[in-house]
């Protein structure tokens, strides 16, 4: 074995960087993504072949030529006044503890979490990705700093899976970079948990796919350029040369000053804002990945070897900060997997959501359309708004059975109101302001602060609580032009919003009531869901006492509730305590769209309360925010691509469709229609010229449920032959009309 493997890695990290930062030529032999052989080669095949190749663009060499052995001098500088400063201190006997309540010994400021794993297993020492350490996310190459409780993260975790993906972002800037020249900005893993994106400054490049080609292959070169250190020695003498682990390309950790920080990206204008805009006493941490050397909270994978399978999926144009008046970025999206199953599995339910993308799907059905004098605001067709109401009519037939209370708010109120909620201070720029008689007035973007003057007008007292405020009222927020996106990003939408006034107390109860309820409408739609209690941050308002309290309500609510849930540690908002609701569809994506959040900033800021059961006391009710489909539209979308376009009976825009034989029996067509219609189901009847058999498959690919078929037998027997679009029987089955209402009533009743 190589003694570099008998060694802590910070102690090689050490010896390798006591000698002068390598020359660029040196660092392009084995990180650079296209070296100037391969440039040559690219560019002779873009001659030869020009629909092949990318616009002409010139990449900033000299740009690459000054920063790269810049940031990575100052990096290996830092990095070894850390390590020096490590070796100096005490290396104590440390107690760990796991979660099944073994503890492991180690040593303070030596070992890590990864030697934890190896001492537990080889193979989860091989597949660990991330840990948590006393609850902090934590590198698995990171010293312990003490005694500590230690959990470990597979792909399999969420956790696993976030940092995963944010190390690939780092991969994909490093080709980005190194390919372009561009200046970088953010990297993360997205929301939705599908992968990362990058943003960078190109200046006046617009990425295409055939760009992309270029960034995978040199994505694909800082992973795969490792798999040769096994095979040849003289690579990995080489390599040590450069300063990098003899293994793969390690993300390396330190902490730095401001001033460090700022001289560090000093040739990155949006770094440097990012570092400006951080709290004084905030850690700023940097990370090194091969010769990307990145501003970046962490934590990252130990290693690039982990990523065995990459691919950009798309581009697309982003503002710097989300800011329209600021410089225009491209945003590259990506994905990466431990294996090419994955992503291959991955890449094959991209094809399928694409065959029902609910912007395709309603072209086919006539629900909705956009137009450009109306950006981000939806017109819903006849048959789209059928199935919209029919979503307020559920919600609205469970509010009555659970208690809840509907109101009509104003869609805009003078500034005053949201500069009491703090939306003036803190959400302005996403509302739509105008002046109205010389006074400044919002469209309302959220409901919360008009229900908390619907709670003020008068004076309430705790026999009216918990008070369940609902509303379906128009909401507006003034989206950027290039974030909208069919119905999932509009400007203009709904939400089944809702607002419960109690006292703490009750919080455990009414939470529970919130969770009984989405599972309830979610098992109707076909959705599985997962939860997270995400608990107090750093800074937070309302006492400490308060946030326990509450804190504690909501775990017993959820351990009642039945389900498995997590903790998201610290992911709370400043003024409450939250659950986090992720849904998984039929194509096993994932979305946000209930919320259950607590709230006592908002009581805090109007001033609320009601009368204690001593009329001389007052208190402050808490404030729960909840929806359950979240925005009204967006869900609409994801029900339309999660059904295919299949709508269930009791949802559908689409029930039945009569088809008559010929043009004797569309009388009786006709009649059958009115019956059903009278009873309250959308029918339809095809009085057109075409045969039998092109009427009915019409009716199948517009996604009829029922096709209802008649002649001269149906005409003389007063039935009609059915034939159901979700059976694997395409034989008609003659009906009776009164059996059919009898089993369309049923299908309803049971969401069928």
């Amino acid at each position: 074995m190589p003694f570099f493997h008998t060694l802590p890695w910070w102690r090689i990290s050490l010896s390798l960087r006591r000698s002068p930062p390598p020359s660029l030529s040196l660092f392009r032999s084995f990180c650079f993504p296209m070296g100037d052989t391969a440039a040559a080669a690219a560019a002779a095949k873009a001659k030869s072949n020009p629909s092949s190749a990318p616009p002409a663009y010139t990449k900033d060499d000299a740009y690459l030529q000054s920063v790269i052995p810049k940031r990575i001098a100052l990096f290996q500088s830092i990095q070894n006044e850390q390590n020096l400063h490590r070796l100096a201190l005490s290396a104590d006997l440390i107690q760990v503890t796991l979660p099944d309540g073994k503890v492991k010994e180690g040593r303070k400021w030596n070992t890590t979490p990864f030697d934890v794993a190896k001492e537990i297993s080889k193979s989860l020492a091989s597949n660990a990705l991330i840990s948590k350490v006393n609850g902090v996310l934590w590198d698995m190459n990171r010293p312990l700093e003490g005694d500590c409780k230690l959990e470990l993260f597979t792909f399999d975790t969420d956790e696993g899976r976030d940092t995963f993906w944010h190390s690939s972002a780092h991969i994909l800037g490093e080709s980005l970079e190194q390919t372009y020249g561009c200046r970088l900005c953010i990297g993360p893993c997205t929301t939705r948990g599908e992968g990362f994106y990058y943003d960078a400054f190109y200046d006046d490049l617009g990425l295409n796919d055939d760009h992309f080609k270029q960034i995978e292959a040199a994505a694909k070169k800082a992973v795969d350029v490792w798999l040769s250190l096994f095979y040849d020695i003289a690579v990995i003498k080489s390599y040590c040369l450069v300063g990098l682990h003899a293994e793969r390309q390690p993300f390396e950790r330190i902490e730095v000053t401001r001033e460090q920080a700022l001289d560090i990206f000093s040739d990155n204008q949006f770094k440097v804002e990012i570092i400006k805009d951080l709290p004084e006493d905030k850690t700023i941490t940097v990370y090194r990945c091969g010769p990307l050397v990145d501003l970046c909270r962490g934590p990252h994978i130990p290693n690039t070897s982990f990523v065995k399978a990459f691919s950009c999926l798309k581009a697309s144009s982003a503002y710097w900060r989300g800011n329209k008046d600021r410089e225009s970025l491209q945003r590259v999206y990506g994905i990466s997997y431990p294996d090419q199953k994955r992503l291959k599995e991955y890449k094959a339910m991209l094809e399928e959501a694409k065959k029902y993308d609910h912007r395709e799907l309603t072209k086919k059905q006539e629900l909705f359309f956009f137009h450009p004098l109306s950006p981000g605001s939806c017109f819903f067709l006849p048959r789209g708004a059928r199935v919209c109401n029919k979503l307020l009519e559920f919600i609205r037939n469970q509010y009555w059975e659970r208690g809840y209370e509907e109101v009509w708010t104003p869609n805009m109120y003078n500034m005053q109101l949201w500069e009491t909620s703090g939306h003036a201070a803190n959400y302005k720029e996403n509302m739509f302001v105008f002046e109205v008689e010389k006074q400044e007035f919002g469209l309302k973007p959220m409901n919360c602060p008009g229900h908390c003057l619907i709670f003020d007008h008068r004076v309430r007292s705790y026999r009216e609580l918990p008070l369940r405020l609902a509303d379906f009222g128009v909401l507006h927020r003034n989206e950027a032009s290039g974030a909208l996106t069919g119905l999932t990003r509009v400007r203009r939408f709904q939400q089944d919003d809702a607002h419960i006034f109690c006292r703490e107390s009750q919080i455990k109860d009414e939470v529970k009531g919130v969770l009984d309820f989405i599972s309830y409408v979610y098992k109707i739609f076909g959705f599985t869901f997962d939860l997270k209690l995400s608990t107090r941050p750093e800074k937070y308002l309302g006492t400490l006492e308060s946030w326990e309290k509450a804190e504690a309500a909501l775990a017993e609510a959820l351990n009642e509730f039945g389900k498995p849930w997590e903790i998201n540690e610290g992911d709370g908002a400043f003024y409450g305590p939250k659950i986090d609701i992720s849904v998984s569809d039929a194509m096993r994506r994932k979305f946000q769209c209930a919320t259950l959040q607590l709230d006592f900033q908002l009581p805090e800021r109007f001033k609320l309360s009601y009368s204690a059961e001593d009329e001389t006391k007052t208190e402050r009710p808490v404030m729960i925010h909840r929806a359950i489909l979240g925005s009204v539209e967006r869900m609409f979308a994801i029900l339309l691509e999660h059904y295919k376009g299949k709508w269930p009976f009791w949802l559908s825009p689409r029930q039945a469709i009569v088809c008559p034989v010929s043009e004797k029996s569309q009388p009786y067509a006709l009649q059958v229609r009115d019956r059903l219609h009278d009873a309250g189901f959308i029918v339809d009847v095809d009085s057109s010229d075409r045969t039998i058999n092109k009427k009915v498959r019409e009716a199948q690919l517009a996604q009829y449920n029922y096709i209802l078929v008649v002649g001269e037998k149906e005409v003389g027997t007063g039935q009609v032959s059915v034939r159901v679009r979700d059976s694997n029987d395409a034989t008609l089955k003659s009906f009776d009309i009164e059996d059919l209402l009898n089993h369309f009533k049923d299908s309803v009743a049971a969401f069928r």
